[in-house]
């Protein structure tokens, strides 16, 4: 059995998503990095970043870093529909996955926790680097946008891994209202795959009400 360490209204929900999709037995454990639990220190344990999603494997090791479950979750499970058999549409969309965690998923951190990158930082600095970060964050997607091009999906004909990224990760940092009147069939896309059948009960669970 995988062993999921994350929370409600996280990234987890990508990683929780593609184990779905891959029909393998899993179960969730409460860690909120923000908030003492024995999942949190479980997973100190495990990963002492104190990350999530971190994913314990049936063998026991740990993965971490979204991306790289996503693409481990798709080589293994082949048949999931997580990743393209074809290796250059593959290629694609692993670079998509790689794009999205460096450029887009990492400028949340940044949002969150401005003081970790400014030390001594007082409260007008901290709104500098925000904004600076939100700017950064919303051209990332821009440029996203532009590149990858659904067919019908980010990953072809149904969603797959890309596209739980995309769908989960835009929903952070005012991503989707920025890109709405400059990308509007992008946005459209997102919420095409948010009514997706294997993602919306996911969504629902992490952001009631939201999907």
């Amino acid at each position: 059995m995988y062993h999921l360490y994350g929370s409600q209204g996280t990234g987890s929900a990508m990683v929780e998503i593609a184990l779905e999709y891959c029909q393998a037995p899993y179960r969730c454990i409460e860690a909120a990095p923000w908030q003492a639990s024995p999942g949190r220190d479980a997973l100190e344990r495990l990963n002492p970043l104190l990350q999530i999603p971190t994913l314990q494997l049936p063998d026991g090791s740990i993965l971490t870093e979204s991306a790289a479950i996503l693409i481990h979750l798709g080589l293994q499970f082949a048949d999931s529909g997580l990743l393209p058999t074809q290796a250059s549409a593959r290629a694609q969309v692993i670079r998509g996955l790689v794009y999205i965690a460096a450029n887009c998923y990492s400028a949340i951190g940044i949002l969150d926790y401005p003081g970790r990158w400014v030390s001594d930082a007082d409260p007008a600095l901290e709104a500098r680097v925000r904004q600076a970060t939100g700017q950064r964050l919303h051209h990332a997607w821009e440029l996203f946008a532009r590149q990858f091009t659904p067919r019908p999906f980010l990953g072809g004909d149904a969603p797959g891994a890309l596209d739980i990224q995309a769908a989960v990760v835009s929903r952070w940092g005012g991503a989707r209202d920025a890109l709405r009147h400059s990308q509007p069939h992008f946005v459209a896309l997102l919420e095409r795959i948010e009514h997706e059948p294997r993602v919306a009960p996911v969504l629902a669970r992490h952001w009631p009400g939201s999907c």
